[in-house]
C-alpha cells in the first residue's frame, strides 16, 4: 500500500458523503493509530463483504481497523456485543433478543409511541414559539421508548445521553471514554441485580428468565446487550428524526407528497436512510485471502466500509445525490447487510413513521428558525446528526 488517504474523513458538505469517498475503486486508508486499511465503497462491495464469513467483525483481534484515535471502546470479552461477535457465538445471541423486535412486536408497541409523540407534540405547541426539535422531540421519543422496552428509568436519561455521547465523539480521550463506559456498565449491573430479585414486564427481565432456564445466563453479557440496546436504541433514530425533518422542510414537494397520502412515508423513510445514511464506516478484517471488486485482501488485513458511499453509488442507485420519496429502493445499506443487519430496523421505522406523520399533521407550519447553512452539525461524532435544531410555527 503506498499513497494513502487519512481516516476519517469529515463531510465537506454537510449532508453528503466525503468526496474521497465516492470514488469506485478498491484503495488504501491510512487510520487514526497510523495503521494502514482498504477503503471499500462501492454498493455491491460493501455489501459482499458485510455477508462474507472469511471477514470478521470481532473487535477483540489486535489488528482490527479502528477510526478512532484512543482505540476501541472494547476492551475484554465481557463488553463484546453482538455487534463484534462471529459466527458460531453471533448466531445464538442475536436469535436470543430477535424475537423482542418482530414486526408483530414492534406493532403492538405502535399505540403506545403515538402516545410519546402525541405528549410530546402537546408540549412543543404548549410553548407557543421557537423551540429546539432536538431537545423536545428527536431525542425523548426514542429514548422513552427504548427505556420502557428495557425498564429503565426515562428519569436517567440525562445520564444516559451525557456519558453515551462522551463515547461517540472522536475526540474524547481513552481515559473519559474508558469512564463513560465503566459507568454505563455500573449502572446495569446494579439495574439487572434488582430485576433478578424482582422482574418486571421488560425486556431485560425476560431475558434473565429466559436465559436462566436455559442455563446460559450471564450477568456481564447481558450488561453488554443493555448497553448496546439503548444506545443503538435512541442515538441513531434520533438523528434521523433531525435530519429527516430537515430534509423534508428543504423538499416541500416531497413533504406535500406524504401529507396527501400518509402510506408513502414508509418509502420517504427508506430514502432518507439511504440520503443521510447517519453510520458513515464500519469496519472487518479479512480472515483468509478474499478478493473484493477485482483486488485482493489479504489475511489480516482490514477493511473500513463507507456505506454512506455505497448508498450514494450509482450503480445501484439512478441519480443518487437527488432526494426521491418516490425512488423505491430498498437495498439501501444504512442498516447494514448480511448477519449483522440492525437488530432494531423494524422498531427504528415504526418510531419514524409514526414522529413524521404526526409532525407534519399537526404541526403543518413547521419551518426552520435558523438558516440552513447554521444548523450545528455532528461533525465531530461517528454517529452523524445535528446538535439542536431551532423550529418555529
Amino acid at each position: 500500500m503506498t499513497t494513502m488517504e487519512e481516516l476519517p474523513a469529515l463531510r465537506t458538505c454537510p449532508f453528503a458523503p466525503p468526496a474521497q469517498h465516492t470514488q469506485a475503486a478498491l484503495r488504501p486508508v491510512r487510520l487514526p493509530r497510523g495503521e494502514q486499511a482498504w477503503l471499500v465503497s462501492r454498493h455491491e462491495d460493501v455489501r459482499q463483504v458485510l455477508n462474507d464469513p472469511r471477514f470478521s467483525a470481532d473487535r477483540l483481534r489486535p489488528d482490527f481497523p479502528v477510526l478512532i484515535k484512543g482505540g476501541s471502546t472494547l476492551r475484554r470479552e465481557e463488553e463484546r456485543t453482538m455487534l463484534a461477535m462471529d459466527a458460531p457465538q453471533h448466531g445464538p445471541e442475536r436469535k436470543a433478543t430477535l424475537g423482542e423486535f418482530t414486526v408483530k412486536r414492534v406493532n403492538a408497541l405502535r399505540p403506545r409511541i403515538q402516545q410519546i409523540v402525541d405528549g410530546l407534540i402537546d408540549d412543543i405547541l404548549a410553548t407557543g414559539g421557537e423551540v429546539d426539535l432536538v431537545e423536545k422531540l428527536s431525542l425523548p421519543v426514542p429514548s422513552l421508548v427504548i427505556c420502557e422496552m428495557l425498564g429503565v428509568s426515562y428519569d436517567d436519561h440525562d445520564f444516559f445521553q451525557h456519558n453515551t455521547t462522551r463515547l461517540i465523539n472522536r475526540n474524547t480521550s481513552r481515559e473519559d471514554r474508558d469512564d463513560a463506559l465503566d459507568r454505563l456498565r455500573a449502572y446495569f449491573d446494579r439495574l439487572l441485580a434488582e430485576k433478578e430479585a424482582d422482574p418486571g414486564d421488560d425486556l431485560l427481565s425476560r431475558q434473565i428468565a429466559k436465559r436462566r432456564a436455559e442455563g446460559t445466563y450471564d450477568r456481564g453479557k447481558l450488561v453488554s446487550l443493555s448497553f448496546l440496546l439503548l444506545a443503538a436504541g435512541h442515538e441513531t433514530t434520533a438523528n434521523m428524526i433531525s435530519l429527516g425533518t430537515v430534509a423534508f422542510l428543504r423538499h416541500p414537494d416531497q413533504l406535500a407528497m406524504i401529507k396527501a397520502a400518509p402510506e408513502k412515508t414508509l418509502d420517504a423513510i427508506e430514502e432518507l436512510l439511504r440520503y443521510y445514511s447517519i453510520v458513515d464506516t464500519t469496519a472487518r478484517i479479512a480472515k483468509e485471502d478474499v478478493e473484493i471488486g477485482g483486488s485482493l485482501v489479504r489475511a489480516g488485513e482490514g477493511v473500513v466500509l463507507t456505506t454512506y458511499a455505497a448508498n450514494w453509488d450509482p450503480e445501484a442507485f439512478e441519480e443518487p445525490t437527488e432526494f426521491d420519496i418516490e425512488r423505491g429502493a430498498r437495498h439501501h445499506v444504512a442498516f447494514g447487510f448480511g448477519p449483522h443487519q440492525c437488530l432494531g430496523q423494524n422498531l427504528a421505522r415504526a418510531e419514524l413513521q409514526i414522529v413524521f406523520d404526526t409532525l407534519f399533521r399537526r404541526i403543518p407550519t413547521l419551518k426552520l428558525a435558523t438558516s440552513f447553512d447554521d444548523l450545528a452539525v455532528k461533525d465531530d461524532a461517528v454517529i452523524y446528526g445535528l446538535y439542536e435544531l431551532p423550529v418555529t410555527w
